[in-house]
């Protein structure tokens, strides 16, 4: 069991899949924090409606799901980051 990076408890893997569900194709192996440090915001992701992460230490709702980055990464060749960039058309 490995600890969390960001509080350094244990990491409950039961507890932290169940928070990750509504998450394409992620589990508790794709992530090194506890379900406490977790926030999983539902129907956030603006390419599919999936849910998003969003880590403890951050304020600001991603606009990808992590699949939805990965695979726009896979296709461009080019990381658009977790948020979109709505200034430009």
């Amino acid at each position: 069991m490995k600890p969390c990076h960001s509080c350094q408890a244990v990491i409950d893997e039961y507890l932290l899949d169940k928070q990750l569900e509504p998450l394409r194709d992620l589990t508790v192996d794709d992530f090194n924090v506890c379900a406490d440090c977790a926030t999983i915001v539902a129907d956030a992701c603006v390419k599919c409606g999936s849910a998003v992460y969003v880590p403890r230490s951050e304020s600001v709702t991603p606009d990808y799901c992590p699949a939805c980055r990965a695979d726009l990464i896979d296709r461009t060749g080019h990381d658009p980051g977790w948020n979109c960039d709505l200034t430009s058309t």
